[in-house]
């Protein structure tokens, strides 16, 4: 792309470009600083390899335009290819298996899909209230909501209990990703200590899939041999072919898909999460406020399926959690054809851009003191009033996450339990930091949950 008239951050040295003070550790939170300086459209350059990224909602309303953008597989995506392969996330759009796989699985985000997955939810959901019953003190909130989604994804979709609630540590799959995600995002780097030091050795991202895709298997094959008719993921990857053709996936591509949706289909809802119940716990007024709708919505019985999508202001609470924070942090975008981005800079086909979202949420010409937490910005009135394309935390077009319906029921459905189960206590203390990998987290943010007085009424009766 002719980077000519877009700004960069003064400095740039030879050779080694802007990479004075950037922190391997914290690309995108560099990025941001960086962006909020410069404006809408920015460079950032490293070693060689200059990085156009668009924050500005104007622009990014252009390169969401389907018929002259797609979506962009490189960087940090292109490094996971070595752990999901051609699975939905990573997949080019132009290979067949995307395609194939994508149709094949809509039915497993359906109205009634979403219906079956509900009692797994809840019996979840209830696991992880049932360990903070037993909490002695505070409980790291990303651990636990990473428990929750973990052993709610692998019921949900494959019929497999990680028992999450009943290990001191992570499962060897978790800790096994954790690394294989920051080892894929650091492949960029070209200073080889630098890797090591953030990323471990080849050989160690190698027993790392080894560890998933082993898991994968031994999962997928257990299937196999018990057979039956399960709706679930598994099921309709190893059972239904295309809707038209009936073509099938193949083995390798099941596998895929099954470590891309454990991986995708935990990490960004627990993000979500846990970024929620932080600004909840520093704003008391909208934790009172949100809670008052469960108990009003709610009352003290076991939430049905309909009475999820009826806690709206929870819903908002989420949606705000995710504009300022979106636990998958960005996109990229490639020309079709040939195009002028903005009316002034000139694309070739197969130039692309970096979309980061945090930005984006915070385009001044769109948000209104964009820092704040204020759910009501959600507000059905509100959100007509804005563009289109200002708040996008599943992506954008076709390659938009196929499961977001899922990741908001659950949502909604844990935050509300949480919420109407406990009061919270808070270190005042602790200041947001914010770990980085595929996806973003809140790190070392703890609480210290105590059943209200009216559940523990309520659980002693039942």
């Amino acid at each position: 792309m002719d980077t000519t008239g877009i700004p960069h951050r003064p400095g740039r040295l030879p050779v080694i470009g802007d990479l004075i003070g950037a922190n391997p550790r914290t690309p995108l939170q560099h990025t941001l600083r960086i962006g909020k300086r410069l404006g809408p459209i920015f460079t950032r350059k490293i070693f060689g390899i200059e990085i156009v990224f668009a924050g500005g909602v104007d622009l990014v309303t252009q390169l969401n335009d389907e018929t002259k953008f797609g979506k962009h597989v490189g960087l940090g995506v292109e490094g996971l290819r070595a752990v999901a392969g051609d699975g939905l996330f990573t997949a080019h759009t132009n290979e067949p298996n995307w395609r194939l796989a994508h149709d094949i699985l809509q039915p497993a985000f359906s109205a009634d899909a979403m219906r079956r997955y509900h009692p797994v939810m809840l019996e979840v959901a209830h696991e992880l209230t049932e360990a903070w019953d037993r909490a002695a003190g505070p409980v790291d909130v990303a651990a636990d909501m990473t428990r929750l989604t973990l052993e709610t994804i692998g019921r949900a979709g494959f019929g497999y209990r990680f028992g999450s609630f009943e290990r001191a540590e992570p499962h060897p799959f978790v800790t096994a990703m954790i690394r294989a995600l920051r080892f894929a995002q650091l492949q960029n780097v070209k200073l080889p200590f630098v890797r090591r030091t953030f990323a471990g050795s080849p050989a160690q991202n190698r027993a790392d899939i080894a560890t998933m895709t082993n898991l994968v298997d031994e999962v997928i094959e257990a299937r196999r041999r018990e057979g039956g008719e399960s709706r679930d993921l598994l099921g309709l990857m190893l059972t239904e072919g295309h809707p038209m053709t009936g073509e099938r996936l193949d083995p390798v591509n099941i596998r895929n898909q099954a470590i891309t949706f454990v991986v995708a289909g935990h990490e960004t809802t627990s993000g979500a999460l846990s970024f929620a119940l932080y600004y909840l716990t520093r704003h008391p007024e909208l934790l009172a406020k949100a809670r008052a709708e469960v108990d009003a919505v709610w009352g003290e019985r076991e939430p049905e399926f309909g009475d999820v999508a009826r806690l709206r202001y929870m819903r908002r609470v989420l949606d705000e959690a995710m504009r300022l924070w979106p636990t998958a942090p960005g996109y990229a975008r490639e020309a079709r054809e040939d195009v002028v981005l903005g009316g002034k800079y000139p694309m070739r086909k197969g130039d692309w851009v970096i979309v980061p979202l945090p930005l984006v949420h915070r385009d001044p010409a769109v948000w209104t003191d964009p820092e704040t937490f204020d759910p009501d910005r959600f507000e059905p009135a509100a959100v007509r009033k804005r563009p289109a394309q200002a708040y996008k935390p599943f992506g954008t077009g076709e390659r938009a996450c196929i499961g977001r319906q899922f990741a908001l029921h659950e949502a909604v459905l844990a935050l509300g339990l949480v919420l109407r189960r406990y009061d919270f206590e808070a270190d005042p203390g602790y200041e947001l930091k914010i770990v980085e990998s595929l996806t973003l987290k809140p790190s070392g943010f703890t609480v210290h949950p105590r059943v209200r007085d009216h559940a523990a009424t309520t659980a002693a009766a039942t």
